[in-house]
């Protein structure tokens, strides 16, 4: 058995911090009325979320987590990843898409990794080096 390697994709430390201080920021407005306490709810809830929310890897499946709850989905219920701009989101077999909190395109290879499988980059340095040199000529001929 492999050693499990788990991956753990979270948004920015910035983002509760600045949550917090947003917070702190707050507490003089409960000199004011006790009504203003909910306004301290609002950045604390931020806080959480971005200490918490995201996605964990690994060869079993992926875990996404969010300010209240977790979804677990193993490997073998997903169809293929799908990028859509900044987001990655996995589409499954029933059809479904789960979007990978926290995931960006540019993070797909650790993800793949983490997973256990092997990824093929399609990127042309890694063709090249299995072509023969007659097909890099007859690219180059053709017309674009």
């Amino acid at each position: 058995m492999s050693n499990q390697v788990k991956v753990k994709f979270r948004r920015s430390a910035a983002l509760a911090v600045a949550a917090g201080i947003t917070a702190i920021g707050a507490v003089p407005l409960l000199a004011e009325s006790v009504w203003f306490l909910a306004v301290l709810l609002v950045p604390l809830a931020i806080a959480v979320w971005a200490w918490r929310a995201g996605t964990d890897v690994d060869e079993r499946g992926f875990t996404v987590r969010a300010l209240l709850g977790r979804r677990t989905v193993p490997w073998n219920a997903v169809d293929g990843l799908v990028t859509d701009g900044r987001t990655v989101q996995a589409r499954l077999a029933n059809g479904r898409l789960v979007l990978l909190d926290a995931v960006r395109p540019a993070d797909l290879p650790r993800l793949v990794k983490a997973s256990g499988q092997d990824l093929q980059t399609g990127r042309p340095e890694a063709q090249d080096a299995d072509r023969e040199p007659e097909d890099e000529e007859q690219e180059a001929s053709a017309p674009a």
